[in-house]
């Protein structure tokens, strides 16, 4: 069975969204692959109580329990390596990764940026976007690389940039395709045929 872990930070709707991806479409019978657990690094995000609705596995590796962000990330490498994982997915996970965690899952990390990449790395995407006149927004689902916001891209959506848009006005137009576009590129990913094994 391909273990897929999700990582969140708080209301856990692309992750919902790949859940009933899951569900709806069979990865289980498609895939060999289910949704082993979601990990927080806050106790109060709202997607655990979603996930643990859903009968899957949570838990929390609180960022400000530990005093540098090596050692978190190695406490979160910790819980994630615990469900065998064949792919690690952030969805809406707020942290930045060190380059040990990141090379730790080489080719098995997954990260939505709500831009079209290269556009706009980092934070605060849509006003960015509005303020440089762009008719054209968008989402990138891309492999995570040590240089933030980059690495292979997976899959992208373009979403137009409205007269009246303000940031938030376009993020929520820009989540909805994430819903749709986020599962579809991990279904495509799971698809890929296994890597040859050496002689």
């Amino acid at each position: 069975m391909k273990n897929i872990v999700i990582l969140i930070s708080g209301s856990g709707s692309n992750m919902a969204a790949i859940v009933r991806a899951a569900e709806r479409e069979g990865w289980a019978r498609r895939f060999d692959a289910r949704i082993a657990a979601v990990i927080s690094n806050k106790a109060d995000a709202a997607g655990l109580a979603i996930a643990r609705a859903q009968g899957i596995a949570t838990e929390v590796v609180a960022h400000k329990d530990f005093d540098t962000r090596e050692a978190f990330d190695g406490a979160l490498a910790r819980a994630i390596d615990a469900q065998a994982p064949t792919l690690v997915v952030l969805a809406g996970f707020m942290r930045i990764l060190t380059p040990a965690f990141v090379a730790h899952y080489e080719g098995r990390l997954l990260n939505i940026h709500p831009s079209l990449l290269p556009a706009f790395p980092g934070l605060r995407t849509h006003q960015r976007a509005i303020e440089a006149g762009c008719r054209v927004a968008g989402l990138t689902v891309h492999e995570v690389t040590v240089e933030l916001d980059h690495g292979p891209i997976l899959a992208q959506a373009a979403v137009p940039v409205m007269p009246d848009d303000t940031a938030d006005t376009l993020a929520a137009r820009v989540l909805a395709h994430e819903h749709r576009v986020y599962p579809q590129a991990i279904a495509a990913w799971l698809a890929r045929p296994a890597p040859a094994t050496p002689a």
